[in-house]
Formats: structure tokens, sequence, C-alpha cells
């Protein structure tokens, strides 16, 4: 079975959603989660690494977010891979909502990075569900192929 990786931006600051999010994801979804308590250079590297090979990029960027550099990295994502980036905005974490100014602004910016190509969405649920879909499809296709160079081999070693 083939592993999918991910890799896990977005808000931090005591926000739990990557916590949310990982159980919801089946097992041969590796998710990377740069969040660290002592953050470092070597951590800094590490990240870009992880963001550069994953096959999807996720940002979910939630009202518990002080920094906007996680703006600019969905933007930028959405302009060069957009295949591989996915946004989410949850409007709620824990008892912190966005105000309605936040949120007209999170709208401009959702409407730009699905104009680039990218995928947007407003709840961890449908944030799993498409990559989960997506592993099944990976894993399906992988099997055929495997099924029909067998076949052929097979044929060919008549």
């Amino acid at each position: 079975m083939k592993k999918i990786k991910v890799f896990l931006g977005g808000t931090c600051n005591g926000s739990l959603w990557r916590n949310q999010l990982i159980p919801m994801l089946k097992e041969n979804i590796d998710a990377f989660n740069p969040v660290v308590e002592n953050w470092t250079p070597e951590c800094q590297i590490k990240e870009v690494e992880e963001r550069e090979s994953s096959d999807f990029v996720i940002y979910t960027i939630t009202p518990k977010m002080t920094g906007v550099f996680a703006i600019a990295e969905v933007v930028e994502d959405s302009n060069k891979r957009p295949s591989k980036t996915i946004f989410c905005v949850l409007n709620e974490d824990e008892d912190v909502k966005f105000e309605s100014h936040q949120i007209k602004s999170l709208d401009a910016v959702k409407k730009l990075v699905k104009n680039n190509g990218a995928v947007v969405f407003n709840t961890l649920a449908d944030v799993a569900d498409a990559l989960n879909f997506h592993t099944q499809i990976v894993n399906s296709t992988a099997m055929l192929i495997k099924l029909n160079h067998e076949k052929e081999n097979k044929f060919v070693g008549r």
C-alpha cells in the first residue's frame, strides 16, 4: 500500500486542529506536524524539506492565528503547486471565533487560492475525506497496474 505524505501547515499558537485531523486520516497517510516546543534553525530546515517533499500541503487557519506567514505560504503553494495544496479555514477554534471583518478577508484569500487551482475546505472532516479518498484511488490504481503487469508477464512467459 502506497503511503501518502502530508504537511500540516497553518495556525499554531495552541490550536489543536492537527490533533483532531490526524486520527481521521487512514493509516497509509503520514502526516508531518511541524509544531515543536523549541523552534530551532534545524526545525526550520526540516519544515522546508517536509513541505517540499510532501504529496499534499495542508494549511488550516483558525481564529487562534496570531502570525500571518501561513497565509503567504498557502498563496505561494497555490500558485506554484496547486494540485498538492489544500486550504482549510475553521471559523471557530474552541471558544475563539473570527470576527466578521476577518471572515471577509479570509473569504477573499479562499477565492484567490481556489482560483489558483488549489482545493478549499471549511471543515477538517472534509479535508480528511478528500485525503482518504485520494489514497483509495492511488492504491486502487497501483493495484490495477500491478495486476495488469502480472497478466502481461504471464502471457509473455507462454
